[in-house]
């Protein structure tokens, strides 16, 4: 309440003194086509785009202070409501980050596991922009056709993690379990139906005349602006820069695979959506290259002080009770530090930047989020063209309200 008197005060007195005939419209929070608790306020004349200011602070839940009071495995559960379309890549780029911390090592069995829900989540997010695209601009039927591949990837999810939205994937050290007997089959089935499905989606929905015509050119923005924001992901992609952090600044063994980086040329509603269709076939074809080779081995590192040991050994062997309590008690401790760790989320370079002082919780967290760079870009890329084109725009840049805003 005292955020939306202040809002509201804020928007009273920049807009009180409208041109005759303009009007303001308020396009969320929880518009419809506004995916999630996002606001803009936006001044017309007729349809077409005068001036727009954008919210950010809705959904501000504190999660870089959470993180300087919670212990390093604790932080986990809170990567899980960053970007919750997507989040194995948030557990992932956390735990990345805090090996590097404490230059832990994996077993290759791991980083393979890790690789390969990193594509299957990136193929998860895309399909709910490119769908949801869709939906806004009127056409429901491709999100339909798509909608079951990406209920397959849960499933897998779920059997894997025993959650589908908030798997908090990953223990530091390794992974929180094996991967199940049936988990290489099943992956190869979804990829098999996914192929021509993305097709399909492709005929249906994006070289439909209308929507070719609600979003080319719509809501585009330079290669030179996108960089001067902080785009990174799809959105810079589209716009020209062949920027990925899989490419060039390789983590994991994402040097170790062949996959091409798609561009866009204006950095329109249409080229997002193109690049996107195209990542999800490369995630597909990094997949394919991994899914045979995973090794065998451990699911995590020989490091006692930061992994759990097992339940059965704690009972039965002191120096594994010791540990255990340690963890539970006192925390994974890291070497005191600045550290910064960058990956390829979904929707561009999701970073943590971590200040330790050797004790269990962080000094200092500080998460380099994507759609917090987007969402600043969306008045500029709105204004001057009309309302119904805001709904293609903000919805091809694909803001997560849970990653807006830390």
């Amino acid at each position: 309440m005292v955020m939306y008197e202040k809002t509201a005060e804020h928007f009273g007195q920049k807009f009180k003194d409208l041109p005759e005939g303009h009007l303001l419209v308020n396009l969320g929070p929880s518009h419809p086509a506004t995916h999630g608790i996002l606001q803009n306020v936006i001044q017309i004349d007729g349809e077409r785009v005068v001036d727009t200011e954008s919210v950010i602070g809705y959904v501000h839940r504190c999660f870089e202070k959470l993180g300087e009071r919670y212990d390093y495995n604790q932080f986990l559960v809170c990567t899980d409501r960053m970007n919750y379309v997507s989040t194995p890549l948030n557990n992932i780029g956390w735990i990345l980050t805090v090996e590097k911390m404490m230059q832990i090592q994996v077993p290759d069995r791991v980083t393979y596991v890790r690789m390969i829900i990193s594509e299957l989540s990136r193929i998860m997010d895309h399909i709910i922009c490119n769908g949801i695209m869709g939906v806004d601009l009127g056409a429901f039927s491709g999100l339909l056709h798509l909608f079951h591949h990406r209920e397959n990837i849960y499933q897998i999810l779920e059997k894997l993690t025993g959650a589908r939205l908030t798997t908090t994937f990953c223990r530091v050290g390794g992974m929180e379990r094996d991967i199940y007997p049936e988990f290489q089959s099943e992956i190869k089935i979804i990829l098999k139906g996914l192929k021509p499905a993305l097709d399909e989606f492709e005929e249906l929905l994006i070289r439909n005349k209308i929507f070719n015509e609600r979003t080319k050119g719509i809501g585009g923005i330079s290669a030179e602006r996108a960089i001067a924001y902080g785009f990174s992901g799809p959105n810079l992609r589209a716009a020209g820069v062949p920027w990925d952090v899989r490419k060039d600044d390789p983590y994991m063994f994402y040097d170790q695979v062949n996959f091409d980086i798609p561009v866009g040329e204006d950095g329109s509603a249409l080229d997002r959506t193109l690049v996107r269709m195209e990542e999800m076939r490369q995630s597909m074809r990094i997949i394919e290259q991994l899914i045979d080779g995973i090794p065998e081995g451990p699911y995590h590192a020989d490091v006692p002080h930061a992994f759990l040991p097992p339940k059965d050994r704690v009972y039965n062997n002191m120096e594994e009770l010791i540990y255990h309590f340690k963890i539970i008690m006192h925390g994974v401790k890291v070497p005191p530090g600045e550290y910064y760790h960058a990956t390829e989320a979904a929707n561009g370079e999701l970073g943590f930047y971590v200040v330790s002082e050797g004790e269990k919780s962080p000094w200092r967290v500080h998460v380099r989020r994507p759609c917090f760079w987007y969402y600043q870009a969306f008045p500029e890329m709105v204004k001057g063209g009309l309302l119904a084109d805001t709904i293609a725009t903000m919805s091809s840049l694909n803001v997560i309200a849970g990653e807006l805003d830390c």
